[in-house]
């Protein structure tokens, strides 16, 4: 073995010259001029406040989709060194010394630019020529709208490369499939599928049109192999749990790791909290955390409390009272108790508090051992500020007449007796006995004497109710609501019998050894809850488009513009590639179903392979195309251009597949077949020059005047600025 040493060692590898050659030029298209122009670029202003975030380690909730994304554009200013500090208030603004723009950008960059072999191979593995691949890779390469969005700090590129290379995976995991199943390259392929589906998913939820795909054509691939009598019943079994394992457990698994990661680094309370329950706020460093750290856990007579919805809409908010009375008649003529006001108010108060009082006792104050409140004990609520009970009777409530009002009972010494008994009702108990806890029970209150529960409406009282948030008492239903549940948030053990005292204590923070920590898994519910279910006031935007207006580019959106000259970049895309796009789509469902009729007559006229073939590039290509923009009819949303750009990827793929098939199979003689080749190598080289023409809207560079700026808009619709000087 040693004399094996003496020799030299070699290592051969095969190396497609092609597609490194496709990379070196697509790094080249997307990373030209990265860091200009040196100002926030339009969503840039939205992705740059989260980076700083995370470089601050500060919580946030973006609802508009998973974490992984915003992580990988902070892993750029990670790298760059960038410390977070930078005013993201409007597009245009110059960045400071400590941006680093190169950074920030180039990982988006990178994603577009590898999109371009992607690209290749999957053209590749759907077995048609090298020449076509190549075609996919160069029409992937000069569209301007995917360059142009992939050059900046979004996340479409980034996206889309995932996509792409699920769908590379998987078609290089059906291909092995056939010839050697189980071997090291089908076991790394099909456990990739399932990686990048995870990851586009984990970017945007847009990844999840192409996920279900994927699966979809999974399954008729395990239908094919139920029916394959040569496998025996072991190794079918083994075949559908591999691609269980791979294409559904490993991405869920993903998704709670991405989740993790994020809420590992975000561990520090920050401008988002309040939309978040009271225990979430409180395994936050800072912020509730820094408030409500050793307070006691059990809710016990005589606790001082303050009491959240758990709904948080339509803003957070916490039971409150104050002295002013409702109106003995509101302005719709109807009367009221005139008894003292009870609302939900958005802020934290000291009017805030009350003690949990039982009801055959005086004293206020909790007792030595604690008596603990447990599901089902009858407890009065006393406002701390001015010691009046919580009540509710047959009385309208001021907005919400079907429901009762709400009060702290004034007695006027009128046919009005106080009815301030309330059941304490653990909705998420563990057990008939559980006890109350401090932020972790949500509780509801049923009122004794008329089985009302104690209710946020929402609806929001007059002037005379300060704008605040109706309280009611509605019947008790069936169904269970946000709006009827109430958690401790800040609690002390109360000491003051003497109301003078007690406001003295109300005041003062309290501190005793106790921690709560909220589990990974109920984080991960409530946040994943939360963004699935916020729902933002929708504005509609200058740029924002219908999904009818993307396939004929009918729009286009204005990144940037410099300060003093004409120089401007736009997402617009390269216009002769969207329309031979669209060209080639409705030839392949033309070609296709003109195939599937005369098959039916039992007419083949071409080979079953190349038949399957061109099943399986339409499926892919054109299911991708489908499955990326159809849903966006059906959202309710501000949609912009930017939307179709992974839809628009799978069409510029499908489109050399039509090509090469009409090349191939339906021109018959050479002359044809050269002459269909010449006018393609003419088109090929037209869309290189429509890049070369849209250029200057792409990349910034060169500034362009104003008469050569009208000769771009080639659309009426299209919004070409130009600067009057």
């Amino acid at each position: 073995m040693l004399d094996n040493l003496k020799e030299p060692l070699f290592i051969t590898a095969d190396i497609n010259v092609v597609v490194v050659a496709l990379t070196v030029l697509g790094l080249a298209s997307r990373l030209w001029r990265l860091s200009y122009p040196g100002g926030v670029v339009f969503d840039e202003v939205y992705y740059g406040q989260f980076v700083s975030l995370y470089m601050k380690q500060i919580f946030f909730l973006d609802d508009s989709g998973p974490p992984l994304g915003h992580m990988i554009l902070a892993l750029g200013g990670y790298m760059g060194g960038f410390d977070g500090n930078f005013l993201w208030n409007r597009i245009g603004a110059e960045y400071t010394n400590n941006v680093p723009v190169w950074c920030l950008r180039i990982l988006p960059a990178v994603a577009g630019a590898l999109c371009i072999p992607v690209a290749y191979q999957i053209i590749v593995e759907l077995q048609f020529s090298h020449l076509t691949a190549l075609m996919a890779a160069l029409l992937v390469m000069f569209e301007n709208a995917l360059i142009a969005q992939s050059r900046f700090m979004l996340l479409e590129s980034v996206l889309i490369f995932f996509i792409l290379l699920a769908v590379l995976s998987f078609l290089r995991f059906y291909n092995v499939q056939r010839s050697s199943p189980f071997s090291v390259s089908w076991w790394l392929s099909l456990f990739m599928t399932g990686i990048a589906s995870a990851c586009a998913i984990g970017v945007k939820y847009m990844g999840l049109f192409t996920y279900l795909l994927l699966l979809a054509v999974a399954s008729v691939h395990i239908w094919q192999l139920i029916g394959d009598k040569t496998l025996s019943n072991v190794t079918l079994a083994f075949h559908v749990l591999v691609r269980g394992l791979a294409l559904l457990v490993i991405p869920v698994v993903l998704y709670l790791i991405f989740f993790y990661i994020h809420l590992s680094i975000l561990y520090r309370s920050g401008p988002h909290d309040q939309i978040m329950t009271s225990a979430f706020q409180a395994s936050l460093e800072g912020g509730l955390a820094r408030i409500t750290q050793g307070q006691p856990l059990e809710v016990a007579y005589g606790s001082q409390i303050t009491l959240r919805n758990v709904l948080g809409k339509p803003v957070p908010c916490w039971l409150h009272s104050h002295k002013d009375p409702y109106p003995i008649r509101y302005e719709n003529g109807r009367g009221s108790s005139h008894q003292q006001q009870v609302t939900c108010y958005p802020f934290k108060d000291i009017n805030n508090w009350w003690i949990v009082k039982d009801p055959g006792k005086q004293q206020l104050v909790v007792s030595n051992p604690p008596h603990p409140v447990r599901h089902g004990s009858i407890v009065q609520l006393v406002h701390g500020m001015t010691s009046r009970c919580l009540n509710t009777h047959d009385v309208a409530a001021p907005i919400s007449p079907h429901a009762q009002e709400v009060s702290c009972y004034v007695d006027y010494n009128i046919s009005m007796p106080a009815q301030n008994l309330w059941r304490v009702e653990i909705m998420n108990r563990e057990s008939e006995k559980e006890v109350w806890k401090t932020i972790l029970s949500e509780v509801r209150f049923v009122h004794v004497n008329t089985s009302a529960v104690l209710k946020l409406s929402g609806q929001s009282l007059p002037d005379w109710g300060y704008r605040q948030l109706e309280v009611v008492g509605e019947q008790m239903s069936k169904g269970y609501h946000q709006s009827m549940a109430w958690n401790v948030e800040e609690h002390r053990y109360g000491k003051s019998q003497e109301q003078k005292d007690r406001e003295l204590e109300l005041h003062m923070p309290t501190q005793m050894d106790m921690s709560k920590n909220l589990s990974f898994m109920a984080k991960f519910v409530e946040l994943q809850w939360k963004m699935l279910t916020l729902k933002n006031e929708e504005a509609e935007h200058k740029y924002s488009s219908s999904p009818l207006d993307w396939v004929t580019m009918d729009t286009n959106i204005a990144y940037w513009l410099h300060p003093t000259s004409n120089a401007q970049i736009h997402l617009l895309g390269n216009t002769l590639t969207w329309n031979s796009a669209n060209v080639g789509a409705l030839l392949y469902v033309f070609v296709f179903l003109f195939y599937l009729l005369r098959r039916r007559r039992k007419i083949h006229d071409i080979p079953e392979d190349a038949w399957w073939q061109w099943v399986l590039a339409g499926v892919i290509c054109g299911g991708g195309w489908a499955v990326n923009y159809l849903p966006f009819f059906m959202m309710e949303k501000t949609l912009f251009l930017y939307h179709y750009l992974p839809a628009l990827t799978f069409q510029i793929l499908l489109l050399p597949v039509v090509l090469q098939h009409v090349h191939d199979h339906i021109l018959r003689s050479s002359v044809q077949k050269n002459t269909f080749s010449a006018l393609v190598l003419v088109w090929l080289s037209s869309v290189y020059m429509v890049y070369l023409t849209f250029s200057p809207l792409t990349y910034g560079h060169p500034s362009l005047p104003a008469s050569k700026l009208v000769e771009l808009r080639w659309k009426e619709s299209w919004d070409i600025l130009i600067r009057k000087r």
